[in-house]
């Protein structure tokens, strides 16, 4: 790996990755809206950011995303579902990666292995949902989970020797995190390191799949 382009490199867990990719010596660019301006719910700033982008790159990591909006809570209940928050967090957990996407093909080589990961939460799972609640978050991670497996069955039409693939970091000690028990989670770089590890093993045969932090496949 020679190139990454970061995207949320401004958050715990995106910060963590530009760090781990630069201690391996790889040449990041960072995209955030802290330092960038970045909005993935405004096209225009995406296409802003993402048209000045040269690659190829090696690797496209998404690291953004919202547990709720303002730093609420999920819903635990039907009763509590809120048509406007609701569109808040699909706008930036499903809508924003699929803007993001829509430049990613000029953005990697042609001919050589790429991997493109978005990081998506094991609760987007359907077929793993036991427990309920958190409708929003729950929906729109599981929207964009569909999104990215159309994209990479489109990229791997021009792109044979790319992955693209959904990512579950495991519960990392974040500001979205901060009411979990700590004993649950994990240091950002620890879930970095996870999270490359499982990189390192994509390949093309892999494409369009769900996987953990630990490179177990999780289910749509």
């Amino acid at each position: 790996m020679q190139r990454a382009l970061v995207i949320g490199a401004s958050g715990g867990i995106g910060t963590a990755i530009v760090n781990q990719l630069a201690t391996r010596g790889v040449d990041v660019t960072g995209l955030s809206r802290k330092r960038d301006g970045l909005d993935v719910t405004d096209m225009t700033s995406v296409d802003r950011l993402l048209v000045a982008q040269t690659g190829p790159f090696d690797l496209i990591f998404v690291a953004t995303g919202i547990l709720a909006p303002n730093g609420d809570s999920p819903e635990k209940s039907l009763d509590q579902i809120d048509g406007a928050r609701m569109a808040e967090i699909m706008a930036v957990n499903c809508i924003g990666p699929a803007l993001i996407l829509r430049h990613v093909p000029r953005l990697l080589p042609r001919k050589e292995r790429a991997v493109v990961a978005v990081l998506s939460a094991r609760v987007g799972s359907i077929g793993d949902n036991r427990l309920g609640g958190w409708y929003a978050y729950r929906a729109s991670k599981a929207a964009a989970n569909q999104i990215l497996r159309t994209a990479a069955i489109e990229i791997g039409r021009s792109h044979r020797d790319a992955a693209v693939v959904a990512l579950h970091p495991g519960t990392v000690e974040t500001r979205f995190t901060r009411n979990y028990p700590a004993d649950s989670k994990v240091k950002p770089e620890a879930a970095a390191e996870n999270l490359l590890r499982v990189i390192d093993d994509i390949g093309p045969a892999q494409s369009g799949r769900f996987f953990d932090w630990a490179g177990k496949e999780v289910p749509w």
